[in-house]
């Protein structure tokens, strides 16, 4: 059974729609590719999970997934099979850190 990739939030999307629409081109079409896959098998695209998760507004992300220069975060829901987009951020020193 397919999972649902969502955002929790609106303003959370909005962030992120903005974060991608700044990327390069082909980060953007990678974005767009990963979703997809996620959609399928939101384990088998993850990175190890972050330890210690990362706090996200009121959310915890506890996987990411590198594209690039950029790291997608999010968490999984397997009893809603949801998987939730927390971030999208330029890999730097503060990409882990909770915002």
């Amino acid at each position: 059974m397919n999972y649902n990739v969502r955002f929790p939030t609106n303003s959370l999307k909005k962030k992120f729609d903005k974060k991608v629409s700044n990327a390069p081109r082909h980060i953007q079409e990678k974005v767009s590719e990963v979703l997809k896959n996620l959609e399928k098998n939101p384990r088998s695209e993850a990175g190890p999970k972050i330890k210690p998760p990362i706090s996200i507004a009121l959310y915890v992300a506890q996987y990411r997934k590198r594209i690039g220069d950029y790291r997608l975060l999010y968490d999984i829901d397997d009893k809603n099979k949801t998987v939730w987009i927390l971030s999208f951020r330029s890999r730097s020193e503060k990409t882990y850190q909770g915002r």
